[in-house]
């Protein structure tokens, strides 16, 4: 986790079903790393902080380094938003800014290359999912592009087949929403990419369906 108001949201509840034990590093908190032999499965979360902040940030250099050796470790992996752009340096690729930043409820089209993983029963459909960033990735050499939106062509990508990039998120809570409002509110400008407040908390409707496609993602990676 890079800031506390940036949680596991659902994935908690996934990890409670399957009886797992969740260990966390709070950057934040000036928490070291663990060693990599006693983690079987990493995911990294979101923050407002950009990948190329090591200035601010100085363990920002750390994590990705880090995140580079657990990737060549062959273990699962998931990365969402920052967490995402983090597996996507440590691959090599490019992180930058997009055109502009998409803050809201917005549709995600999932490509058919996802369908070759046998995440789901079926590729899922286009749906609506919650974004918050500026920041877009280069799909990383021997990566396949998964998803896509209309402002953001690279909204995920699958690595080696266990490690997953993430660009948007299914794993918010009502709360884990009010929570980014609140600690990122100065970034509701109006523009055609970002919706009001009003909008962003009014439209969780949307996480049953959200919650199931998360948790086919999780028992895929857990089963690798």
């Amino acid at each position: 986790m890079h800031v506390p108001f940036e949680g596991m949201g659902l994935i908690t509840d996934w990890i409670d079903q399957k009886e797992h034990h969740l260990k966390y590093t709070r950057f934040y908190e000036n928490e070291t790393l663990p060693e990599q032999d006693t983690v079987d499965f990493l995911v990294i979360m979101g923050g407002p902080m950009n990948v190329f902040d090591y200035h601010i940030h100085p363990w920002m250099q750390d994590e990705i380094d880090w995140v580079v050796s657990y990737i060549k470790t062959g273990k699962p992996v998931l990365g969402i938003c920052l967490g995402a752009q983090i597996i996507a340096t440590a691959l090599g690729s490019e992180v930058f800014p997009g055109k502009e930043k998409e803050i809201g409820w917005y549709n995600i089209r999932f490509l058919p290359s996802m369908g070759d993983y046998k995440i789901c029963k079926t590729l899922p459909s286009a749906r609506k999912v919650f974004h918050w960033h500026g920041d877009t990735f280069h799909i990383p050499e021997g990566a396949v592009r998964i998803a896509e939106s209309t402002l953001f062509p690279n909204q995920g990508f699958i690595y080696g087949g266990h490690a997953i990039a993430l660009q948007f998120h299914l794993e918010l809570t009502q709360a884990n929403v009010e929570a980014l409002v609140e600690n990122c509110r100065n970034e509701l400008l109006p523009a055609p990419y970002i919706q009001t407040e009003k909008e962003l908390l009014n439209k969780n409707m949307f996480r049953d369906e959200n919650q199931q496609l998360l948790f086919s993602i999780l028992d895929y990676l857990a089963a690798r």
